[in-house]
């Protein structure tokens, strides 16, 4: 797509929402989301992006590079952030979650021989977030504050204003003469963790990893591949080489890459890429000491995650000169406790998430973002490994779905197939809620959770809804099948399902959906883990 089709697509007005958070005095952290989601792309964007093709976003880091520099950085000075950089289809965002988490068991210390450079522990860049955008820029495992957020947002804000172009509308990604949603954030984040002094960042890709925005690295300290599928086709193509080729695209000369066992295919791709990056590419296997071990991240696929983040959390201790770390390259090495307190002290919410509610206690929440047919396989046997325990055989099962941007039937029918083969049931829910990803009944969104790219045609007349109601019937006819207008209707009919009996509610599929849940559920009470 030429660059005046992209700039003819991301012109469109600016959300009452966002006039008021720029003319308003009050710069605060609701102001600055409500500024920051007026740079979220359309639906128009996002159709013109797939309808481009792959390749279409060649010019992603060159365009990164002039913001990064608009708002008074070169790349390079990132470096100091002893980056470590996580591409992957799945598992990218549980494997940096893993690997902060043990890294915060060490850093800072005097143990480093660039202590000096570490006045503190870790940043982790994440997403998507899930109750908070907050939630994408942690520091020490948290979300840094609603102070922190608004005084970064506004500085990069008012440096992009104070730098705007006379050809502002001819660059490719801009809204208003400052870059799209993620780029802004990504931006915004590095220049977070600056300013707090962070001694090493852990930065996971949005999309892809050649042409993502977090590609501006240099010089990182480690980097890594999670493991490989097919998904943002439009972006990377539609073969597992294409794919491939893309997430290796982190790679950087002479810094160590790690990787899981892949497909074939897979493999020869990242390691041709490694050899033209001139680094080596070292395959991950198994931990051996993870069976004994409790992981903080539920789902049997986390062992290979906690794998793939014991090596590169290693590796890169190493390379800041701690000496009591395991070696990278032996997955027999014992384990030091700083590694499994790390590991089982591990959270990420969204993730095979169990949770027990706080209304009705013999109900229990599945949650989990799957949006890709790998995914959707893997929760189905994480969901019937839990739900099918002898205990609770007699439960009731309920779900609830919605995936407004990929093929939702396809999803749901992948879904419905592997849980009647998991638990061999052909009626494996006795309800099936359909639901917009909108969270509230009156309020409608909280501002965290308002997203822009999906068709507003299609979610106020409830089509994806009823197409999957339609498709979930034909799979399974004895299912009582319902299409609500938002998730918090959804989650107080399972509720009325459930009534005092035992209970199994999944929710899955889009995050967006994932994320409102959550932030009911939460917003009630704290809930427990399981």
């Amino acid at each position: 797509m030429q660059q005046d089709q992209w700039a003819l697509a991301l012109k469109r007005p600016m959300g009452k929402e966002s006039r008021v958070a720029l003319h308003s005095a009050n710069r605060d952290y609701n102001a600055a989301v409500q500024a920051l989601n007026g740079l979220q792309s359309n639906y128009a964007i996002v159709e013109a992006i797939r309808k481009a093709g792959p390749g279409s976003n060649k010019q992603a880091i060159p365009e990164m590079i002039a913001w990064i520099r608009r708002v008074g950085y070169e790349p390079s000075d990132f470096d100091i952030l002893n980056p470590i950089h996580v591409a992957g289809t799945k598992g990218k965002g549980s494997t940096s979650a893993f690997i902060s988490s043990i890294l915060t068991q060490y850093l800072p210390s005097k143990l480093s021989i660039h202590a000096e450079r570490l006045p503190s522990p870790v940043g982790l860049y994440t997403s998507p977030h899930l109750r908070s955008v907050r939630e994408r820029i942690k520091i020490d495992d948290q979300p840094i504050s609603e102070e922190l957020f608004a005084k970064c947002f506004w500085h990069v804000w008012d440096r992009f204003e104070a730098t705007r172009s006379v050809d502002a509308d001819s660059q490719a990604r801009a809204v208003r003469d400052k870059p799209v949603y993620f780029h802004f954030l990504t931006i915004m984040a590095l220049h977070c963790y600056m300013q707090a002094k962070v001694g090493t960042a852990v930065i996971e890709c949005g999309i892809g990893g050649e042409y993502d925005t977090t590609n501006v690295l240099i010089s990182p300290s480690v980097t890594a591949v999670t493991s490989l599928g097919i998904d943002h086709i439009a972006l990377l193509g539609n073969t597992i080489e294409e794919i491939a080729w893309h997430k290796a695209g982190i790679f950087k000369k002479d810094v160590p890459a790690f990787t899981i066992q892949q497909p074939e295919a897979a493999i020869a791709v990242l390691r041709e890429r490694a050899a033209e990056r001139k680094t080596k590419l070292h395959i991950v296997p198994p931990h051996a000491d993870l069976p004994d071990i409790t992981l903080g991240l539920q789902g049997h696929f986390q062992t290979h995650n906690a794998s793939l983040a014991i090596a590169v959390a290693a590796s890169h201790l190493q390379r800041l000169g701690f000496t009591d770390v395991p070696d990278p390259f032996d997955a027999t090495a014992k384990l030091p406790n700083k590694f499994v307190t790390g590991l089982e002290s591990t959270r990420l919410g969204g993730r095979c998430d169990l949770r027990q509610d706080t209304i009705l206690a013999g109900l229990r929440w599945y949650i989990d973002g799957a949006h890709t047919m790998e995914s959707i396989d893997v929760v189905g046997q994480w969901f019937s490994s839990q739900a099918s325990h002898p205990e609770r055989s007699e439960s009731k099962r309920v779900i609830i779905f919605n995936q407004q941007s990929r093929d939702a039937s396809a999803l749901a029918t992948a879904l419905f197939r592997t849980l009647a083969s998991a638990t061999n049931n052909v009626h494996p829910f006795s309800h099936a809620i359909f639901c917009r990803n909108i969270t509230y009944q009156d309020a409608g969104y909280k501002p965290d959770l308002v997203s822009m790219n999906t068709n507003a045609e299609d979610i106020d007349t409830l089509r994806v809804q009823n197409e999957l109601a339609v498709t979930w019937q034909k799979l399974d006819p004895q299912s009582e099948v319902h299409v609500l207008s938002t998730i918090e209707e959804s989650i107080a009919l399972a509720r009325q399902v459930a009534g005092d009996g035992t209970t199994e509610v999944l929710v899955t599929g889009s995050l967006h959906l994932v994320g409102g849940c959550i932030e009911i559920l939460e917003a009630e009470t704290e809930t427990p883990r399981i």
